[in-house]
């Protein structure tokens, strides 16, 4: 990452970063790959990031909690051993950067050189050089699914030796001691000792904030880390009362499994998760590539220019890596005064604290062509898909909506295709900022609609996978016919992202509300015996079901809710 303004004086309003999870982590060892490939740009780097000291570079003000077993070759506060990175170095003999994540706690650890920005160990880093064919075809293949184990593997910024803590009482592999159920992640959570060291870790990165906005929490709902997650922004919001609470609940893509044990324990962690997650935050989002999170599985989500592998936690990660790096812009922003607490206010009106995420990755537009053109050919809808796992569907309408678009020039706004494209109000806007406002009132007349333009686009650089379609060009736009060679790597992508207020919630959490009462929960007595109560669970199902009617619109005739109301 370049010196500029993101990295702003210590008025910045700053984010402290929580990830709780295996998945967490991944999508998390992305994001922050995301950041540190930027260069100066129109965001605040100090907002997640902490200031560099000496030598060191700048560091994510992050607290990352993991299970035994589940950091590969990265260990706390010492040095990472062989892996994906290193096997690249192997393999090419030209200038290669390897980053080290962790400090070292002992005083005698020898570090190699850093550059003048503090970013690598070399004369060069993967970002800076050019995208050599041959290199990069080495990097796809040392990062391709059999190479990448954990999310270490791909992490590439330096850590904090207070960011890593290890739960030692589960293992992150095996088919015992996993941290598989919501009351176990809560229990965890009231161990003292554990309690303790969580604690100091936050302490520690809070109190070096000169002012602190609020802080996101990026969670595995899936598995118990919904339990530890319910316990942290309860605390969270209990002792830091006034500040934003962002919270990201992260699934990864679920198949169907001949085991109904965990099909069972996974719909209790997301609906558990969801009430107490939403019920703590300022602002609750689920996110994930699945197309459901209900009982039965739906086919993972589609994006007609990126060829990744669902299985792959390494590839679904990416791209809500992406997606998450361009939501959280509001608050990041240089010339923006929005924080965190003020953009969940603009989406949580009337008890509405779950958001839907919506994105399109990349961003479909040809090379050559304006905002104005790309839009005018998609005048029905925004060519978004919905990423909370309400399968492939397309929202009608909407209450409220956050969007941000980056990658775009904003120095020419004109059609570069007079005569080609049906004339349209949007013809009238003056700069790119207005034709996106225009546009999204179109859409969605009755919403309450907030929009950001960035230049900057989303740099996609190994270790982010090489995954893109071949008609497109080094800065993810769209060619009229594929590239004559494979070899070359897409640096950077546009994308649009919208957080959304919509109807479409009333969908997925009533849905989930049914699936859970078709559960006969005498057959699992094993996840209750974990420390949910029956009573716990029977409240926690009532305050699922009145979430869901938050979204009900007066238009909608749901005879199946009806009844089953009167059963």
């Amino acid at each position: 990452m370049r010196p500029g303004c993101q990295r702003g004086g210590g008025m910045a309003r700053a984010a402290v970063t929580l990830q709780l999870g295996h998945y967490a982590g991944c999508v998390g060892a992305h994001w922050w790959g995301l950041q540190d490939a930027a260069e100066a740009s129109e965001l605040r780097a100090a907002v997640l990031l902490r200031e560099a000291a000496g030598r060191e570079p700048p560091a994510p003000r992050l607290v990352a909690l993991e299970l035994k077993g589940g950091l590969g070759t990265l260990r706390p506060g010492g040095r990472r051993g062989a892996g994906p990175e290193a096997a690249a170095a192997a393999a090419w003999r030209g200038d290669v950067a390897t980053y080290e994540a962790g400090a070292a706690r002992d005083a005698g650890r020898q570090r190699g050189d850093t550059s003048s920005a503090g970013e690598g160990s070399s004369s060069a880093t993967v970002r800076d050089a050019p995208p050599h064919p041959s290199r990069l075809s080495v990097y796809q293949e040392v990062y391709s699914g059999g190479s990448v184990q954990v999310w270490s593997d791909y992490l590439k910024v330096h850590l904090h030796p207070k960011s890593i803590f290890v739960i030692q009482q589960y293992n992150h592999d095996g088919e015992s001691g996993c941290l598989e159920a919501f009351g176990q992640g809560e229990s965890l959570m009231q161990d003292p000792v554990c309690l303790e060291e969580l604690e100091d870790r936050l302490h520690f990165f809070v109190e070096e904030c000169d002012y602190l906005q609020g802080f996101q929490v990026l969670c595995d709902l899936h598995n118990g880390f919904s339990g530890v997650g319910a316990k942290m922004t309860e605390m969270l919001h209990d002792e830091y009362s006034g500040k934003g609470i962002l919270t990201w609940g992260l699934t990864p893509v679920i198949y169907k499994t001949e085991e109904s044990e965990k099909d069972f324990y996974r719909l209790m962690n997301t609906a558990l998760g969801i009430v107490h997650l939403s019920g703590q935050s300022s602002l609750f989002c689920p996110l994930s590539l699945s197309g459901s999170l209900g009982i039965k599985p739906e086919p993972p989500i589609t994006f007609p220019y990126i060829n990744y592998d669902a299985s792959l936690n390494y590839h679904s990660s990416a791209i809500l890596a992406a997606v998450l790096e361009t939501l959280s812009v509001p608050y990041r922003l240089c010339t923006s005064q929005c924080s965190m607490m003020h953009l969940a206010e603009t989406l949580n009106f009337s008890g509405r604290k779950v958001a839907a995420a919506l994105a399109a990755v990349p961003f479909p537009i040809i090379r050559g062509h304006s905002l104005l053109d790309t839009l005018c050919t998609h005048q029905q809808d925004m060519p978004w898909k919905l990423l909370s796992s309400f399968g492939e569907q397309k929202l009608s309408c909407c209450f409220a909506q956050s969007v941000v678009l980056r990658g775009i020039c904003k120095g020419s706004h004109n059609s570069n295709c007079p005569g080609k494209q049906p004339a349209s109000a949007l013809c009238a806007c003056e700069t790119v900022e207005q034709i996106l406002q225009h546009y999204l009132h179109t859409l969605s007349p009755g919403a309450f609609s907030t929009s950001h333009v960035l230049e900057q686009p989303c740099h996609t650089l190994p270790p982010y996978p090489q995954f893109f379609s071949s008609l497109l060009t080094r800065q993810g736009f769209l060619l009229d016919r594929p590239l004559s060679y494979s070899s070359t790597a897409v640096e950077s992508i546009p994308v649009v992202t919208a957080l959304q207020s919509s109807p479409v919630l009333h969908t997925v959490l009533y849905g989930l509300y049914k699936d859970l009462q078709k559960v006969d929960t005498r057959r699992w007595a094993s996840f209750f015996s974990t420390g949910v109560e029956q009573d716990d669970f029977q409240e926690a199902l009532h305050e699922l079901r009145t979430l869901a009617q938050c979204y009900k619109t007066n238009f909608e005739a749901d005879e199946s809710e009806d009844e089953t109301d009167s059963d």
